[in-house]
């Protein structure tokens, strides 16, 4: 079934997204204030493979949050929103599913999210060795926080690990109306959609939402009248106002659910 899932997001997207000029000042940076530049860290799955990660501000005294990047890959974009996160006093790790790849066109895009999503053990396993490593090192309590692609990995390792999860933010990623799977969440979700996303349609919302209640999880889920990667500064769709209040509303949650100074 991940897989199946997971082929559909590639395709579905394959129809949605389009390269973009990039903007040299992410806004949403810029009004964080934070200025320091994280670094490349390799961590290693139990039989010895090695992925690599952006890691920022990470310190025992604060909460963590793992992001998960869109079907671009690791950017220059996922690694500005780890800085923005960092200067507000969390630790910050973007990970890299895609083992060094960046795309910067829809179809080769399209075609290293599809390898990431016909192995999801995979990207689950990684994930999970993410999670551990910062539970270890940062004061214990963690989030993840995925946009689009990431957006739904952001939710199934959220499942398929909630001892080592404390907060779950979805940006218009992949959800699901399974109750019974959704009851294995063991913290809370914030889910950040568009009204005009053709991919995840507001009904495929209203399902998710609706089996979130039904599982007994607490959540939040908060519609835009934006299209799908409406807070993608650097992509075709961006809405800077949308963009902003959703930021708003992670910083809340986040801050709701995880003790930061």
């Amino acid at each position: 079934m991940k897989k199946v899932l997971s082929t559909l997001l590639v395709l579905a997207s394959a129809t949605l997204h389009a390269a973009g000029p990039e903007v040299e000042d992410h806004p949403l940076r810029a009004a964080s204030g934070a200025a320091a530049a994280g670094e490349m860290v390799s961590l290693s799955l139990a039989d010895g493979r090695s992925f690599q990660n952006y890691v920022i501000g990470l310190d025992e005294d604060r909460p963590a949050v793992l992001l998960i990047h869109e079907w671009w890959g690791l950017n220059d974009h996922i690694k500005e929103m780890a800085d923005a996160l960092a200067g507000l006093g969390y630790g910050a790790v973007a990970i890299d599913l895609y083992d060094g790849k960046v795309a910067t066109d829809p179809e080769t895009a399209g075609a290293y999210s599809k390898a990431a999503g016909e192995q999801p053990a995979e990207a689950l396993e990684k994930l999970q060795a993410a999670l551990e490593w910062l539970n270890e090192r940062g004061n214990g309590q963690v989030a993840t926080l995925g946009w689009c692609f990431g957006g739904g990995w952001s939710l199934q390792a959220s499942i398929a690990n909630p001892r080592l999860v404390d907060a779950t933010v979805i940006y218009y990623g992949m959800v699901s109306d399974d109750a019974q799977r959704l009851q294995q969440l063991a913290a809370p979700v914030l889910g950040i959609f568009a009204n005009k996303d053709q991919w995840i349609t507001p009904e495929s919302v209203d399902a998710f939402e609706a089996a979130l209640t039904k599982a007994g999880v607490p959540h939040q889920i908060h519609r835009y009248d934006a299209e799908h990667a409406f807070a993608n500064p650097s992509g075709p769709y961006y809405a800077d106002a949308p963009a902003r209040d959703a930021w708003a509303k992670t910083m809340d949650f986040l801050g709701e659910n995880l003790n930061v100074d």
